[in-house]
């Protein structure tokens, strides 16, 4: 089993940055690859960027160059680093690791980007 917090969302305007944070425990060296997703309102749940344990990175094509992904496996660690934020971005974020064949969930964490 893992557990994963999250934490660092909130309230930004258009073109400001936020860090989201996630920290796993638990059962968590045999985490493969680790992320994060996220869903807005109506819509279904959508990558967002991931990271292997050897740091190898994928992004959404609407994240490239404005997200970076960064992970710490002595920490158990994975953050997000979001700039340039649009009101697209608008979501709940939720920490993803992947153990196996097993995918875990953080509870999410809301992002708004409004003026």
């Amino acid at each position: 089993q893992v557990q994963l917090v999250e934490s660092g969302g909130g309230l930004v305007q258009p073109g400001g940055s936020l860090t989201l944070a996630c920290e796993a425990s638990g059962t968590i060296f045999s985490i493969t690859r680790m992320g994060w997703y996220r869903q807005a309102p109506g819509k279904e749940r959508e990558v967002v960027a991931t990271i292997t344990s050897g740091g190898t990175t994928n992004y959404a094509d609407s994240m490239k160059g404005r997200f970076t992904i960064s992970r710490d496996n002595a920490k158990n660690t994975v953050a997000l680093q979001m700039n340039s934020l649009k009101p697209e971005d608008t979501a709940v974020y939720y920490c993803y690791a992947r153990l196996g064949i097993a995918n875990y969930w953080g509870q999410g964490t809301q992002v708004t980007v409004s003026s």
